[in-house]
């Protein structure tokens, strides 16, 4: 069995974390993910508060095991969310968008781990100052808004530039992906597009029927000219997207046009005129299954490539 130092600190079974994607991540998927082992997280999003609470209540009926809320800093709602989770005592916060350190005397005071999204090792290191108990390094392999290493290259930057434990996350699907970032010094995997797929997950079916026919160069990378690129798969609104940035649209008008798309993909199915936001490793997905059956597939070929390296160092 794999169990690393994240399996102790968070008090679950293998060492996964469930992407907390707003829209797609609500109660269902995040109890899902819990009861088979791994953390279930919940996206908040943009969400107003009571919405997030009712997401909390919804995975409490469900499983007893710990779970967490990504928080977006940025985020209208953000101080009523963090009220909301401290309320609720909720085990583990991730964060996105900003720094949690305002909120991190009242989340420890509940006992819950805060955990920040990074993609640099300048953003890292800043976190390490804080009383942050691990941080998620995220590649520019991920679904939705990307930094500019990929997951190869920032892991182990990250892992030498600081002591806390740390999550990777970016272009994880598999056992392979997740045995690779543990033999980079990770201590466990963050996934995000392969649990778009699980059965427990809310998306409609024709935005996890587009994430399982893309091929491998379709998730690709628009808005780089706003300086918040997102990574999506290719649809009419991002060859529209490439065409405002060929011609030099300004950002707003460019942000203007992404306002409500990724709820009209997610939601009402609209895969051609909303953000379909995945990962590069869509293109390795080729079903949907329950969220237990991809946690037991992961860890299962994850300690088979362990054992095989192993064997290639001892013979």
């Amino acid at each position: 069995m794999i169990r690393t130092k994240l399996c102790e600190l968070l008090d679950i079974e293998y060492p996964i974390i469930q992407g907390g994607m707003a829209w797609v991540a609500t109660g269902e998927l995040a109890a899902a993910v819990s009861e088979a082992g791994g953390l279930g997280i919940i996206g908040a999003g943009n969400a107003p508060a009571n919405i997030v609470r009712e997401e909390i209540q919804k995975v409490k009926k469900i499983t007893d095991k710990p779970f967490g809320v990504n928080v977006m800093l940025l985020s209208p709602h953000v101080d009523q969310v963090m009220e909301v989770v401290v309320e609720e005592e909720v085990a583990v916060v991730t964060t996105g968008a900003g720094n949690p350190g305002k909120y991190i005397k009242d989340l420890k005071a509940i006992g819950a781990k805060v955990i920040p999204v990074v993609a640099s090792v300048a953003l890292a290191k800043r976190m390490s100052r804080f009383d942050v108990d691990a941080v998620i390094a995220e590649g520019n392999e991920a679904g939705g808004h990307i930094g500019q290493l990929t997951t190869m290259a920032l892991i182990p930057q990250i892992v030498d530039a600081t002591d806390l434990p740390v999550v990777a996350a970016g272009g994880i699907a598999d056992g392979r992906g997740l045995a690779a970032v543990l033999s980079l010094g990770a201590v466990g995997a963050q996934i995000g597009t392969r649990f778009v797929c699980a059965t427990e997950c809310i998306a409609h079916d024709n935005y996890k029927e587009a994430i399982i026919k893309a091929k491998d160069r379709e998730a690709i990378v628009t808005a780089r000219s706003t300086g918040h690129p997102v990574r999506n798969l290719k649809n009419k609104l991002t060859r529209k997207i490439e065409k405002m940035e060929r011609e030099n649209a300004s950002k707003d008008k460019i942000e203007e046009l992404g306002v409500g798309r990724l709820k009209r993909a997610v939601i009402d199915g609209d895969v051609d005129k909303g953000t379909v936001m995945a990962g590069q490793v869509a293109g390795m997905l080729t079903k949907e299954e329950p969220a237990v059956d991809i946690i037991t597939d992961i860890v299962a070929v994850a300690e088979e490539v362990l054992e095989k390296s192993c064997g290639l160092i001892n013979n």
